[in-house]
């Protein structure tokens, strides 16, 4: 049996208690005050919400039929660990993570075939194209960085993705808000409402990528996306030819906590923008329900662009079917010096010519 005293505040958060003066429930460290019936009509609420069930079918990919591996070959970085495959024709060639020497090991042995792959659309003429651009325009990039900086390395690669389908049944409590502010001749107000907001309903995911590959960093994976699934064609190992293709290192299994946090925050998304007219909202508590979650293994086309400048390495990427680039750049601080006193110059000159048109005209 809950006790009174264990009641929270629903503004605040603290223990609130039973005031016999005012005959209510008092917060006392936001002054609060509650009527018994709405306070427990919250709290059957809270009672009744339920935890997440995000449950997966992970048995994706294939098995490599014989012969379909014959003309790959594994290559192995002694430096980073990473394990890429090529094919039989490619010639020495380095790490497209950390760019140090691969030593080819051998004939590729797999543990799954990918069930879909989107091939490469752009070329390497692309890629360079897609750097120039992305330096263009950058106040702050230094000038001597486009004519002394050269392309160390620049590579197609295939990155492992696991893709995850579901349909979701969400319920989900959000915290919302009403400010009203007025004032008169004394006093400035501020009043803030609490609401207590719930929305339902059942929504669709379809291919939430979740990259397969510990050595890609996941920020620069999810910068380049949205791919377009619609592209996508059953794996054949011919779409290899001229690239390299990641192989994966983290299982679906092991990306489920990543798929599930994509899918919860995005719920939480969509439904919030159904709860309008509140000056803020913000999630408290989201149940989750999967039904018919599954993954499948993809192959998704990304250019690996290695740049040295000044001793340091930048690591661009470009997404092999849409050529979105990121990427991030030195800056030069220097400029930024000379810009921030170019600004104060500007200013200070627009104060004083303001005070010195006032004193003309006898304000000052």
């Amino acid at each position: 049996m809950k006790t009174l005293q264990e009641y929270k505040c629903p503004c605040c958060g603290g223990a609130i208690a039973f005031d016999s003066t005012l005959k209510k429930m008092k917060c006392p460290y936001c002054d609060t005050e509650f009527e018994m019936d709405s306070l427990k009509g919250y709290d059957d609420a809270l009672q009744g919400e339920q935890s997440d069930r995000m449950e997966w079918e992970t048995s994706a990919g294939g098995s490599w039929q014989e012969g379909e591996t014959d003309g790959l070959r594994s290559y192995v970085c002694k430096s980073c660990g990473g394990e890429i495959v090529g094919d039989a024709n490619m010639a020495a060639t380095s790490c497209p993570f950390c760019g140090n020497p691969v030593v080819m090991m051998g004939q590729f042995s797999g543990d799954l075939k990918p069930d879909l792959v989107i091939p490469f659309k752009l070329d390497k003429k692309a890629a360079k194209a897609g750097l120039m651009n992305h330096l263009a325009g950058k106040r702050f990039l230094p000038k001597i960085f486009k004519s002394q900086n050269h392309i160390d390395e620049i590579k197609g690669i295939y990155v492992p993705f696991w893709l995850f389908d579901t349909d979701v049944d969400a319920r989900i409590r959000y915290r919302a808000t009403k400010v009203r502010k007025w004032s008169d001749s004394d006093y400035n107000y501020t009043e803030t409402s609490y609401f207590m907001v719930h929305r339902a309903g059942s929504v669709g995911f379809e291919h939430v990528p979740v990259d397969g590959s510990s050595k890609m960093a996941d920020d620069l994976m999810e910068s380049i996306e949205p791919f377009k699934f619609s592209e996508a064609v059953d794996f054949q190992t011919a779409y290899l030819a001229g690239y390299l293709a990641d192989k994966y290192d983290v299982t679906a299994e092991e990306s489920i906590d990543r798929a599930n946090q994509r899918i919860k925050r995005s719920a939480e998304e969509a439904f919030a923008k159904t709860v309008k007219g509140y000056t803020s909202v913000i999630p408290e508590n989201t149940s989750v329900q999967l039904h018919g979650g599954k993954a499948r293994y993809a192959l998704y086309p990304v250019w690996l662009l290695n740049t040295t400048w000044k001793g340091n390495k930048y690591t661009f990427a470009m997404n092999g079917q849409t050529g979105k680039f990121v990427g991030d750049l030195p800056v030069d601080k220097g400029a930024v010096t000379r810009w921030t006193i170019m600004l104060a110059s500007i200013f200070s000159a627009a104060v004083y010519g303001g005070a010195w048109l006032l004193y003309l005209i006898g304000l000052l």
